[in-house]
């Protein structure tokens, strides 16, 4: 097993779960691959600006979704124009921002009116069969749908940049009708103490005794995985689980491209905002998201302070100054006090899914070898966990009554 990520866990506890060994290797210090918490100075840092989709249906399967304890945002959005910002809510469930979501200068009413009849048909939809739609690209599907260019710069694009790192709008329409779908049937969510606890409730799933950190795998083959230190481990079957990129040089499969993102996370000593929405614009031509994570989730940080993070998708140069530019626009000089905590430049935080999209890919490439993640899926915490137990159950299904999947 290649890859201690969130597909990799998913197919490690899958197999584990039938009975069988199995032996994770993973290149870095730690379980979760992009889904990743670090402390500083008694903040929380995802890595990257991460939310989970509640209506995600694989997390009542694998998960036990009460024991992460999620902190929910407010639905819908802030949007900012012109240094002032004005709400994009959502009328069913909050009933009150309704007259400021008509009021909103982000689109005409019509094109509102266009967002309700947008939901209510994808409400409806089923999911699986959403993924099997005519496929075209996000913005040209926009603008079938007779959106105006007014609300897909103002409101589409930043949103749609921060979920999908997609400031273009060019991934499948496939992707944005079930991201959307997901956004109108369910919470964007944080667990309380951060990112980390999905992986490392997997985790819990596998025996702390197969797992080995700090290994970096740099061959596989039928039956045998060769680490960077010379060592070869064995197996019945081997599954890489490693990002696209990754999985596609270890075992010679089409290239996976990628989608960068930036992001800044900043403390301050007061909160710039108590809204618990996300809030969007587009600053100097790029697509931002921002938001106030202790207004969220209060154990992001400490007693007393406030933690904000700034997401700049497709930016992986100078993240600390660019964020504080947005935020200076935003807020004022008084940002200048604010303490930068620490950056990161991702430069795959997504596969790109552009049209044609066909997701569940493959995940058995024959003589005991299989691969997974959300590059054989859909580029989600979803896709991840949905390929992973389909892999797991794959090589299951290989393993028979034979012996175990081997260390």
């Amino acid at each position: 097993m290649v890859g201690g990520g969130l597909a990799g866990l998913a197919t490690a506890g899958t197999i584990h779960a039938a009975g069988r060994s199995v032996r994770l290797i993973e290149a870095s210090d730690g379980l979760g691959g992009r889904v990743r918490t670090d402390l500083v100075d008694g903040f929380r840092l995802d890595r990257g600006f991460q939310v989970l989709l509640t209506a995600y249906p694989e997390l009542e399967r694998q998960l036990d979704v009460g024991a992460l304890d999620l902190a929910s945002f407010e639905p819908g959005a802030d949007v900012w124009q012109d240094g002032r910002s004005s709400v994009v809510g959502d009328p069913f469930r909050r009933p009150g921002t309704l007259l400021p979501t008509v009021r909103s200068p982000v689109g005409s009413l019509a094109d509102k009116a266009r967002i309700l009849r947008l939901r209510l048909r994808l409400q409806r939809a089923d999911g699986a069969d959403l993924l099997r739609g005519d496929d075209v690209t996000t913005l040209d599907a926009l603008r079938g749908e007779g959106f105006s260019d007014r609300i897909i710069d103002r409101f589409f694009r930043p949103l749609f940049a921060g979920i999908q790192l997609d400031p273009e709008l060019t991934t499948s329409r496939r992707m944005f009708d079930v991201i959307f779908r997901c956004l109108a049937t369910g919470d964007a969510a944080v667990p309380a103490s951060g990112m980390q606890a999905i992986p490392d409730q997997l985790a819990r799933r596998v025996p702390d005794d197969s797992v080995l950190l700090g290994s970096p795998v740099v061959e596989v083959a039928a039956g045998r995985v060769r680490t960077a230190d010379g060592r070869h481990h064995d197996a019945t079957a081997v599954v890489v689980a490693t990002e696209g990129p990754v999985a596609g040089e270890l075992l010679g499969l089409p290239d996976v491209a990628s989608r960068a993102v930036g992001c800044a996370y900043f403390a301050a000593p007061e909160a710039p905002t108590s809204s618990k929405r996300v809030q969007l614009g587009v600053h100097d031509g790029t697509p931002v998201n921002v938001a106030v994570m202790t207004n969220v989730a209060p154990g992001y940080g400490p007693t007393g302070r406030h933690l904000i993070v700034v997401a700049l998708p497709g930016i992986l140069e100078d993240v600390e100054a660019r964020a504080r530019s947005v935020v200076n626009d935003w807020w004022g000089a008084g940002v200048d006090h604010w303490t930068h905590l620490r950056s990161y430049a991702i430069a795959h935080g997504q596969p790109d899914q552009r049209p044609a999209f066909a997701p569940k890919q493959r995940v058995d490439l024959g003589e005991g070898l299989f691969v997974c993640g959300d590059h054989r899926d859909t580029a989600s915490i979803q896709g991840a966990l949905f390929s992973g137990r389909r892999c797991g159950e794959a090589v299951v299904a290989m393993l028979g009554s034979g012996s175990g999947a081997g260390r």
